[in-house]
């Protein structure tokens, strides 16, 4: 295992080393061991709609990247969201948390769906993602996007502008206001009822992801953009407040602000000023999926979720799709590129993150495309055949040089 997190490498070729930690601020690592276990427990959570076809493309190339590697993996598959639901009751089983603190890294497919929509807040899927990432205390989530050269033009944006964009968010993840408290129903003075929630989030809260950010900044090309609503909320005044006292311990970071609204614009106008972006639990949740569709698809988006120490927790960030569920349609790169973030981040396993990485651009090099980024020209295949395919790039080797992105 790493003893430090490994950060992606500067786009612009900064050398690669593992951050070094400060005294002052928790340990950013997730585990900690004298040498290399001999294998890895993963716990595999297929969860729902098309999780279960997207999390069994990500094993093989997993399975098959370790046999090229000589890493070893153990798998635990366990129930969550819908699925545990129907099977036990609720959302999060006792039996997969066990699971997925004992194991190195947890790999996530999706939750959700229209079957358990009407159900009470405390028995839908989506209740159980939130309580897996409190319970692991993954507090910083990173989510990159990046457009591969061979999709530019399946973004809606203009080539000139989707051309070339690489930005990391990174989103707070076990605070504000889906966890804030008090939250609930009530009755205001006039009888009428009212949903009501707390966004807060308290000093320690804000410096963890603050120092994370800057950390993840410092790996990559020395910009960091900061999102709140400091113009409006509180809780946004105290995280531009805290960001600026921070800034002071990392002078080669050069620091910048933007109020949400104006990032979610600037993010479509011109999404290349951005490399390093930070902000809230709820500013992420839009942010990144605004992010996505810049990259041409929410299916190529994967994203790692980490603590200060246990294992983190990856899952690309679309959801479970219920409408395409079965039917072969579903677009495997987000958990994929989610398992070579598994690799790098939650193993240290940085050759075989590289590997997976580059055999997803060869991949996308040799044509091949689900439905959400086919265009003309392109090898319309379904999940299992991409699947198929990824695991020839794999097999293959293709090296850095000759998968461009």
């Amino acid at each position: 295992m790493a003893t430090s997190l490994q950060l992606f490498q500067c786009k612009l070729a900064r050398p690669f080393r593992p951050f070094p930690l400060r005294s002052s601020t928790p340990p950013l690592s997730l585990r900690c061991c004298a040498s290399p276990p001999s294998s890895y427990s993963i716990t595999l959570i297929p969860g729902d709609g098309i999780g279960p076809e997207i999390i069994s493309v990500a094993k093989d190339v997993l399975v098959l990247v370790g046999s090229l590697e000589g890493i070893k993996f153990e798998f635990q598959e366990v129930l969550m969201g819908g699925a545990a639901l129907d099977a036990t009751g609720v959302p999060l089983p006792d039996d997969t948390l066990s699971a997925a603190k004992h194991s190195h890294a947890v790999l996530l497919g999706a939750v959700g769906g229209y079957k358990w929509d009407k159900n009470e807040k405390h028995l839908k899927p989506e209740t159980g993602l939130l309580q897996i990432r409190k319970e692991l205390g993954v507090f910083a989530n990173l989510r990159p996007a990046t457009v591969y050269s061979p999709l530019v033009d399946a973004s809606t944006l203009k080539r000139e502008v989707a051309e070339g964009v690489d930005i990391m968010l990174i989103r707070e993840l076990t605070g504000g206001i889906y966890f804030g408290e008090p939250r609930g129903f009530g009755t205001n003075e006039n009888g009428e009822e009212i949903g009501f929630n707390t966004e807060i989030y308290a000093t320690h809260e804000i410096d963890r992801i603050a120092h994370f950010a800057f950390k993840v900044a410092q790996k990559r090309c020395g910009k960091l953009c900061s999102v709140d609503k400091a113009n409006v909320l509180e809780a946004s005044m105290l995280w531009r407040k805290r960001f600026l006292a921070i800034a002071q311990e990392y002078p080669d970071v050069e620091l910048s602000h933007m109020y949400v609204d104006n990032a979610s614009m600037q993010l479509i106008r011109d999404p290349k000023q951005f490399d390093t972006m930070v902000t809230n639990n709820i500013f992420g949740d839009i942010l990144s999926d605004e992010a996505s569709m810049v990259t041409g698809s929410i299916g190529m988006l994967p994203s790692a979720s980490l603590g200060a120490s246990g294992p983190g927790l990856f899952e690309p960030i679309h959801g479970s799709a219920p409408d395409i569920a079965g039917q072969d349609k579903a677009n495997p790169f987000a958990t994929v590129l989610s398992a070579a973030m598994l690799l790098r981040y939650g193993l240290g396993e940085e050759k075989a993150a590289k590997r997976i990485e580059n055999a997803v651009v060869d991949t996308l090099n040799r044509g091949f495309r689900t439905g959400d980024i086919y265009s003309a020209g392109t090898k319309l295949v379904g999940c299992k055949q991409l699947g198929e395919e990824i695991l020839k790039s794999v097999e293959s080797n293709v090296h850095a040089g000759a998968a461009t992105v």
